[in-house]
């Protein structure tokens, strides 16, 4: 298929649809992968009636054949990715003494462990043309671990390390890496579900996060940028 293309790992009705709407309307080709189907039909048909092209892959980005059997997917059907984003995480509260391993290993797969599953998907074509851009989605827990927030904090602190390694180690090959630090909550109908009085002043939209994102994979390769972070005016930081 002649045509750029971008794969979304961690499509939902938030960011994740907001990105893969962004990068169609720059006239990609759009991989879209999510635990489940029904959060990713919803997004291609949005992008379909606007003339764009989409592609449904369900995957947990957890499991590393999941993962490989995905890309596979994507490879056949739209062609290797000029473009990754990886938007997946998991996020349980809960004071250390209180976590299981298992829902330690479980957040730390989803926050960290499926971006390097999908980097190193995306690397090896990537490569061979010179080019490409690799888009991490940060947190606040990327750079402080609060209290009952460790579940997040760990996989979200190696996912930004993640960033900064594949940064060094292929920018001089043309691959553009950066790591978004989301400060603050993004409006999403969840969001909105839970406080639905809470000003959207003090929200993060979703597009025009997704934006940011469009413009890193745009900036020139004499001026890359490695990390942004994006919060509300209202935000204390």
């Amino acid at each position: 298929m002649d045509q750029n293309v971008a794969a979304v790992v961690g499509v939902g009705p938030g960011l994740g649809a907001a990105v893969a709407r962004r990068f169609a309307r720059g006239g990609f080709a759009v991989g879209l992968m999510a635990r489940g189907a029904e959060k990713l039909t919803p997004v291609q048909k949005d992008i379909e009636r606007a003339g764009g092209v989409a592609l449904s892959i369900p995957a947990d980005a957890t499991d590393p054949d999941s993962v490989a059997a995905a890309f596979a997917q994507l490879r056949q059907q739209l062609g290797d990715p000029d473009v990754f984003v990886y938007n997946a995480g998991a996020f349980e509260m809960s004071g250390v003494l209180d976590i299981s391993p298992e829902q330690f290993e479980q957040c730390w797969r989803a926050n960290c462990f499926g971006g390097f599953l999908g980097a190193k998907e995306v690397l090896p074509p990537m490569l061979a043309r010179h080019r490409g851009t690799i888009i991490f989605t940060g947190a606040t827990a990327s750079l402080r671990g609060s209290a009952r927030f460790a579940c997040l904090a760990v996989g979200k602190f190696g996912l930004r390390a993640l960033a900064q390694s594949l940064a060094r180690e292929f920018g001089r090959d043309g691959i553009h890496v950066a790591h978004v630090v989301i400060d603050g909550m993004i409006d999403t109908p969840r969001i909105r579900s839970l406080a639905p009085d809470r000003d959207a002043n003090v929200l993060l939209s979703p597009e025009a996060v997704a934006e940011a994102y469009w413009q890193l994979h745009a900036q020139d390769r004499s001026a890359w940028s490695l990390e942004v972070d994006l919060r509300p005016a209202v935000e204390k930081f």
